[in-house]
């Protein structure tokens, strides 16, 4: 395996790539880097590229670079320390490396690292930026010489500062490293420049005629720079590049300053002809599509306010003195239109009144504003408003399917009188919203040539292209007859940028398919009499979904909150097959390897019936014992890595069904985990997970294609077509269709949704705030001193770990002196966070009830352990990843049936998911892992189905020290806290000196008296 790592090093994208089995006798060489992409798909793009070797600080094991993620789980235990590696790389040409950022995907040959999809995004975003105009060229000094460059205009600083505190280690840690922020700005404007070059033609001006000049302008010299592959400017005796480049940098500095409480505002208009309505359209249905007058359209130019937008004034007013009460309105006008004009070219004529109020265009002018300066305006900070229709009525495609029959001999399922083989009829319209067009309107408009029409009542925007798609779609056959799953693949696949799918009606079954009502619509099948268990009525609907899905022989995607069941929700399905007569293949479910020993506790609970065998273990069969094992089962457990090293011998084995449970453990898809699971060959798969999409909709494909191989289409075209319009642009229409193509296989309840289950009781949260005692008081202030001081001599490769260090520390030093020294020493009264938990823990068994205890650290853990059980005066569990698989099943078993009360210690990471101890009705977070999802999840432990009382959560926090305010931060960046700290404590190494001594300093209220 070959997986592929980028840095932004010299204003260029430096590549390697980090290759299994290989192995460098330097000791200062990294062991597994190569810059060898012989016989890949990079091979074309790194031809051109020239050698280097750069130095970078890495994390490293027992002088061993950790690993990436994408070839595996790390094989060390412990922290690792940075290391500087020196690393053979490849700097790429501008041109080759945009080329590899916008076409890098999982491959059978090299995986992106997370550094190189890092940059991958960087280069959508530059995309985005140029695509929306906020480009700006400059005149740049590099090395001596003069550089005409492209730069951005970085409108929307949240997304900045969100890409930059995204941005991994390994993109900036070239040589000693730099500021994240430094290099998200060098990156952005080197692809952006690539971009532009990319597409500009060049030369801009006209070659000149007669004799040239004996001395170009530097200005022309400047801008002819500026297209095509090389920025430098030749220079000439004489050259003072100082005033251009003050110019640009004052237009730079314009683009980027706010408008003040009033911003110039465009409003287009209509023209005053009459419009038909609806009414009128059904009394006068002969009368043709009308182009829109060829002058009568306005944009009409007003003064708004910035923060109450409803406060506006038109230019008219502002020339008649009538807006006199507002200060400044003549100049930030004048201002305002002069610095719109760029974007704006055609009201130029208006600028020649002294007076300008409006400008007057035709129907081709009219469309130019809709379609480019209106978006640009709007992005670059004025006022946009445009007519109600604008933007709303869309020409694209409606396919009307009607089922038929099913084909003879095509196996139909007897649920349903449907399958996928059946036959439905099909015709295919063009709409333009909901209205359907026919063929004669539709060369009517053609023959208009118009971009602006009036059709039944509406104004409707087409371009050429769209008339051109359009009028090639109807040079094919739009009826017959076609499979139910070419009808699926037609919903999901068809349609394109001109001409889009925008309706589907569908009737019966595969319309209540298509709709994602089928849950709804699906007789719900009641428990199944092998079933020790009487199902909800959600639980109730799940199953006869899950039973059509399987019927119909397609993948299901079942992503119900956690803890609503889907456990028994899939064992109902196996029940339900036995108790009907049918004797299917074995089903393979695999999952992590902490929810095996629950999967065979549930079967043994709830389906007694079902033979179950565990395949795990050194002691586990293969070849033909395996065989024979699976042969005299109903159901075979297994664990994804178990899974990853016996793919042939499960490929080899006639499996009815694959399950993955967990199944975002499948959410990239070119690791050996993903691929391995994908390569075991079944009738149907079943993906259940509560976490669909945690990051990135492409793991939402990555599921998909374990369920439903290929249905979304290549990864890339997923990518190109959802994955990017909807989370970088916010395309509705993207996200409408993503639904529609996704919402027939993915079947979502929410524990939070009181029509889906109503008797779970409330979860309360609270914060519990504790004093430091006098002796961590001390500590903690030696330790942030000692950091501090260290870090004023230390470069940036050395920073990140001295950051990282002292945040472990000062976390240690807040759970207790003991915990930081690991001296041994005694524990009462020398610590805040013990004395309260200590006291909690006593309330609760008082009560005659469970708590559940989290640690991030199985050191601590161990130290409070015999310690609580003393205080306590009864046994505490403690559960961490020393524990083996028999010890936690006993564990867990003993806590959720023993009758007296009782705390149950565990560790965060390995009990945080997988486990369910419902016998808890107390939850408290003893330190904090700063990742709210994680949190939760170890939460949701006792938050779930079986839970009878109000669960109450306790994240406990050190008042006055980092912990308070860290979780400040997360609290007011909510939306963004799950990018944010999804690694961990990693963004926090991004802080500046003064930012850090701010979120580390000991305020005085942290010391109890």
């Amino acid at each position: 395996m070959l997986v592929s790592h980028a840095t932004w090093h010299g204003g260029a994208l430096c590549l390697w790539a980090e290759r299994t089995g290989r192995y460098e006798p330097d000791p200062d060489v990294h062991p597994y880097a190569t810059r060898d992409f012989t016989g890949t798909s990079y091979e074309p793009l790194t031809r051109g590229a020239f050698r280097i070797e750069l130095t970078m600080a890495l994390p490293t094991h027992d002088d061993h670079p950790a690993p990436s993620a994408e070839l595996g789980p790390e094989p060390y235990e412990g922290d690792p320390e940075l290391r500087e590696w020196r690393i053979p790389a490849l700097v790429l040409e501008p041109l080759a490396a945009m080329a590899l950022l916008q076409a890098a995907e999982d491959s059978g040959d090299v995986i992106p690292g997370t550094d190189l999809r890092y940059l991958c995004l960087l280069a959508d975003e530059a995309a985005h930026l140029t695509a929306r105009g906020l480009v700006l060229p400059s005149l740049l000094r590099e090395d001596g010489d003069l550089m005409a460059r492209w730069r951005p205009v970085i409108d929307d600083t949240a997304r900045f500062r969100a890409l930059v505190e995204a941005m991994p280690a390994a993109c900036r840690a070239a040589d000693g490293g730099r500021p994240a922020a430094e290099v998200l700005r060098e990156a952005l404007s080197g692809l952006v420049d690539t971009i532009v070059r990319g597409t500009v033609p060049h030369p801009l001006l006209p070659p000149r005629r007669g004799k040239v000049p004996d001395r170009v302008p530097l200005s022309e010299r400047w801008f002819e720079a500026l297209t095509g592959p090389n920025p430098a400017i030749a220079r000439e005796p004489h050259d003072n590049p100082d005033e251009l480049i003050a110019e640009l940098d004052a237009w730079a500095a314009a683009a980027r300053r706010p408008s003040g409480p009033l911003r110039v505002c465009f409003r287009l208009a209509e023209p005053g002809a009459e419009e038909f309505t609806t009414e009128e359209q059904e009394l006068f249905p002969d009368e043709k599509p009308e182009p829109a007058e060829p002058d009568g359209w306005r944009v009409e130019f007003a003064l708004q306010g910035t923060e109450d937008p409803s406060l506006y004034v038109p230019a008219a007013m502002v020339w008649s003195g009538d807006a006199t009460s507002v200060a400044g309105a003549e100049e930030t006008l004048l201002a305002g239109l002069g610095r719109a004009l760029r974007l704006f070219p055609d009201m130029a004529p208006a600028l020649d009144s002294p007076i300008p109020a409006e400008v007057t265009l035709d129907t081709a002018g009219a469309f130019r504003f809709l379609r480019q300066a209106a978006p640009m305006l709007a992005a670059a900070g004025f006022g946009v408003l445009l007519p109600q229709w604008a933007g709303k009525a869309k020409l694209g495609m409606k396919l009307t399917t009607r089922t038929d029959e099913p084909a003879e001999g095509s196996g139909a399922a007897a649920s349903s009188g449907f399958d996928l083989r059946g036959l439905v009829g099909f015709r295919w319209d063009l709409a333009i919203g909901e209205e359907t067009i026919d063929e004669a309107e539709l060369e009517e408009l053609a023959r208009l040539k118009t971009p602006l029409v009036r059709l039944r009542g509406q104004w409707v925007e087409l371009d050429e292209e769209q008339l051109e798609a359009a009028l090639d779609f109807l040079r094919h056959p739009r009826t017959g007859k076609m499979t139910a799953a070419q009808a699926m693949q037609a919903v999901i696949h068809a349609g394109e940028e001109h001409l889009p799918l925008t309706q589907v009606d569908a009737d019966g079954t595969f319309g209540d398919l298509l709709s994602g009502e089928a849950d709804r619509r699906l007789q719900p099948m009641p428990s199944p009499e092998d079933l020790n268990a009487t199902l909800r009525p959600y639980q109730e609907r799940g199953l006869s979904w899950l039973t059509f899905m399987n019927d119909l022989g397609l993948g299901a995607l079942l992503a119900d909150d956690m803890g609503l069941g889907k456990t028994a929700q899939t064992l109902a399905l196996l029940a339900h097959e036995r108790e009907n007569g049918k004797q299917p293949a074995p089903t393979l479910l695999v999952g992590p390897m902490s929810l095996v020993g629950n999967w065979q506790r549930e079967a043994a609970k709830f389906t007694p019936k079902l033979r179950v065998y565990v395949h795990h273990g050194t002691g586990r069969h293969r070849g033909e014992d395996l065989v024979e094992a699976v042969r005299r089962v109903d159901l075979v457990l297994t664990t994804y890595g178990t899974a990853a090293r016996d793919a042939e011998m499960l490929a080899e084995i006639e499996w009815e069904r694959v399950v993955c449970d967990e199944a975002q453990a499948l959410k990239n898809s070119g690791t050996r985990q993903a691929k391995a699971v994908r390569s075991i060959p079944a009738r149907s798969r079943i993906a259940l997970t509560g976490t669909p999409v945690e990051n990135h909709l492409t793991e939402l494909w990555s599921i998909m294609e374990f369920a439903n191989p290929g249905l979304l289409g290549p990864r890339a075209v997923f990518r190109e077509r959802f994955a990017v319009p909807v989370e970088r642009d916010g395309d509705e229409r993207a996200a409408l269709a993503l639904k529609r193509a996704t919402q027939p296989f993915i079947l979502r309840r929410l524990k939070t949704d009181k029509s889906i289950i109503s008797d779970l009781p409330e979860k309360q949260e609270i914060k519990v705030y504790c004093n430091l005692t006098t002796e961590q008081a001390s500590l903690y202030q030696a330790t942030v001193d000692d950091m501090l001081a260290q870090i004023a001599e230390a470069d940036e490769k050395q920073r990140r770990g001295l950051v990282l260090a002292t945040m472990a520390k000062l976390k240690q030093v807040c759970n207790h002196p003991a915990h930081l020294l690991k001296d041994g020493s005694r524990l009462q009264g020398r610590s805040g966070k013990l004395e309260r938990l200590e006291e909690i823990c006593e309330e609760v068994t008082e009560q005659g009830e469970k708590a559940l205890v989290f640690t991030q650290y199985a050191e601590f853990g161990s130290m409070l352990q015999p310690y609580l059980a003393s205080r306590l005066d009864r046994p505490v569990r403690w559960l961490h990843g020393g524990t083996s698989k028999q010890q936690r099943d006993e564990l867990v078993q003993h806590f959720q049936e023993d009758p007296e009360p009782g705390i149950f210690l565990l560790s965060l990471k390995a009990a945080g998911t997988g486990l369910t101890l419902t016998a808890a009705n107390h939850v408290v977070h003893v330190d904090r892992w700063w990742n709210p999802a994680v949190e939760d999840q170890a939460t949701d432990r006792a938050f779930r189905i079986g839970q009878t009382k109000n669960v109450q959560v306790r994240k406990f926090i050190c008042v006055g020290t980092m912990e308070e305010r860290i979780d400040e931060m997360i609290e007011r960046k909510k939306a963004l806290a799950e990018s944010i700290v999804g690694t961990g404590e990693d963004w926090l190494t991004e802080l500046s000196v003064a930012e850090l001594r701010d979120v580390l300093r000991l305020s005085p209220e942290a010391v109890s008296d």
